[in-house]
Order: structure tokens, then sequence, then C-alpha cells
């Protein structure tokens, strides 16, 4: 089992940067990726970007915030991040931190969710 919890959530302006983080503990030391997804109102969650815990930190990201998000990892600390940049109202989501062990096919953790709202 692991435990996940996001930071970083908060309400910026378009155009804005945001930070999210997440810190893993627990069963973490078969981890294969973390990620993020987001939800917004009414709609369903999606991801967001993984990155793989081996060592050539594999990136992948949705078309949507390709060329402005950035994901990065410390595996020491079994933190993710995701720095946000130009954000636009459409990135108005809660935002969840996600895992992926080794055993598993893709995303079998999240957390909480973190609030992040872009007014216009």
């Amino acid at each position: 089992q692991v435990q996940l919890v996001e930071s970083g959530g908060g309400l910026v302006q378009a155009g804005g940067s945001l930070t999210l983080s997440c810190a893993a503990s627990g069963r973490t030391f078969d981890t294969y990726s973390m990620g993020w997804l987001r939800q917004a109102p009414g709609k369903e969650r999606e991801f967001v970007a993984r990155i793989s815990w081996s060592n050539g930190a594999n990136t992948y990201y949705a078309d949507s915030v390709k060329g402005r998000f950035t994901i990065s990892r410390d595996n020491a600390k079994n933190t993710v991040s995701l720095q946000m940049n130009s954000l636009k109202p459409e990135d108005t989501a809660v935002y969840y931190c996600a895992h992926q062990s080794r055993s598993q096919g893709n995303f079998g953790s999240w957390g909480q969710g973190t609030q992040v709202t872009v007014s216009s």
C-alpha cells in the first residue's frame, strides 16, 4: 500500500505558474512510475503527466499541457513535482498524484487531490 499526499494547489491568474508536489510513503520500494491526473467539474478524470522511476526518467504528457508543464522526481525522497507554467482557465481542476508499482499495469494508488483554480 502506498500513501500519497499532495501540496501546492491554489488560485492563480491566467498566465501564472504553480508547482504541485507529492510525497509517497509506505510500499515505495517497487515504484514503477508516478504521475498526475486531474478532474475538472463535470468532467472525467484525465491523464496529465507521468515519469518513470527508472534511470532514464522518461516523461509523458497530455497534449493539452505539453510545453507548459514539467514533471520531475526525487527518487531518494520519493517525491514527484509538477511545474505548471502559462496556466489557462481550462487547467482549473482537482489535481491528483498517482503511483504505479511494478506489479500494476497502470496507476493503482491516488492521493486526495489538491485544487488548482486559474482565473481569467
